[in-house]
């Protein structure tokens, strides 16, 4: 297998770290942490960009693209963003909220009628499954919120889950439309009643068809003509097209050793194929160029470049926490896009409630999502800062590369 090490890169970084309140000499941890995992065989490449004040003051990476074509880490590489796919979806969704679509208190099944009788596991599993009336419907804000009792397949912790994978209501790549498999979903039992638990789940690929119903359009095509267009997001898609299968990065699993096993090779991925689900919750392909104009809009509150996309008072809305206290209080267990501790859930985004509670440095009020194949971006309002940090290993528990990585760049703010 090539060598990983060697392969480096500077991206189009925009003004000196100084500039904008870092030290360069502290950013350059950044520059060996990440070439320590890579050397190690920890990972196959990866990139950070973090910029201030609006300009990328960092853009640094290292590695391969694809480990066994010996293929380098690029600028322009195109990665799986996998659940950071989640914030776009929960803004195209409150971009049809601001033209009067719908109340986020709705009951979902005023417009998904499928969800007009869900009922609410009580014991047992299979076919000896018992569940009872749900005592209040889904609203909308419970689906931005993952609150809704909702679950994914793949937790393997559940017999709700359980059923998921029975009756195959996997969003990711199953070939079944969206309509097919959100009306599969509601015919299996909620995890815990609606409004009571945050549980992470299927629910903003539920919120994905909501915004077909909603719009007249595919979901693929509002993104395109709504969002990804007008802000430029060229190499932004729920497949890759042919002409770029070149820029794609292979995706890896950790092997008992600590090296990498390849787990879906650029060319053989279903990303490299059209797309017949289009999934809100975790579908979408990216470069760190086109995710930065995503945070650019949203730093931007809901504008970027001239191109206004949302109210800026509904995007301080989202990003504030919508849930009565923090994730532990809403009984969610230990989960690895997010510490549960002091951190709270908005219409779409974690949100830093306390610092010292999370037990990782940080300001109140910053607001983030990871994805499975171990990326993250986070957006900080007190600060200024915007960080967006891309691999391919799945999964996202493998390393702490999240709370390492914010360890290294607030110790380099030095303003």
């Amino acid at each position: 297998m090539p060598s990983t090490a060697g392969h480096e890169f500077v991206g189009p970084e925009e003004v000196a770290p100084a500039d904008v309140g870092l030290a360069s000499e502290r950013l350059e941890r950044v520059d060996r942490w990440m070439a320590g995992y890579v050397d190690a065989g920890n990972l196959p490449g990866m990139m950070t960009v973090i910029a201030r004040r609006g300009h990328v003051a960092y853009w640094r990476g290292c590695g391969l693209r694809d480990v066994e074509a010996g293929l380098a880490l690029e600028p322009d590489t195109i990665f799986r963003i996998y659940s950071m796919t989640k914030p776009i979806t929960s803004l195209a969704l409150m971009m049809l909220y601001e033209e009067g679509c719908f109340q986020l208190d709705d009951p979902v099944a005023r417009f998904l009628t499928d969800f007009a009788e869900m009922t609410v596991y009580a014991g047992g599993e299979g076919a000896g499954m018992r569940s009872l009336p749900a005592d209040r419907p889904i609203t909308i804000r419970q689906l931005l919120t993952h609150t809704a009792g909702l679950t994914y397949g793949f937790f393997e912790e559940t017999a709700v889950d359980a059923q998921y994978r029975a009756r195959g209501v996997d969003f990711a790549g199953s070939g079944r439309l969206l309509a097919e498999l959100v009306a599969e979903l509601a015919q299996i039992p909620l995890l815990s009643q609606p409004g009571s638990e945050w549980n992470y789940s299927v629910a903003t690929d539920v919120l994905g068809h909501l915004i077909e119903v909603l719009s007249g359009q595919p979901l693929d095509r509002f993104f395109a003509e709504r969002i990804l267009g007008p802000l430029g997001m060229t190499d932004t898609g729920f497949s890759v097209p042919a002409g770029h299968v070149g820029r794609f990065a292979a995706n890896y699993v950790p092997t008992k050793g600590g090296g990498i096993e390849l787990v879906d090779a650029p060319r053989e991925s279903r990303f490299a194929e059209p797309a017949v689900t289009f999934s809100g919750g975790g579908g979408l392909v990216s470069t760190a160029a086109d995710y930065l104009r995503f945070c650019r809009l949203l730093r931007g509150r809901g504008e970027h470049n001239g191109i206004r996309l949302l109210g800026r008072k509904t995007l301080d809305f989202m990003t504030q926490n919508h849930l009565p206290g923090d994730l532990a209080e809403m009984g969610q267990p230990v989960f690895s896009e997010t510490s549960y501790d002091g951190v709270g859930f908005g219409l779409g985004f974690a949100v830093m409630l306390d610092p010292a509670k999370a037990q990782v440095v940080g300001s109140p009020g910053e607001y983030s999502w990871g994805g499975a194949a171990s990326t993250i971006f986070w957006i900080d309002p007190e600060e200024d800062l915007m960080v967006i940090q891309l691999t391919q290993l799945l999964p996202s528990s493998t390393y702490p590369l999240r709370r390492e990585l914010k360890a290294l760049v607030y110790g380099a703010i030095v303003d």
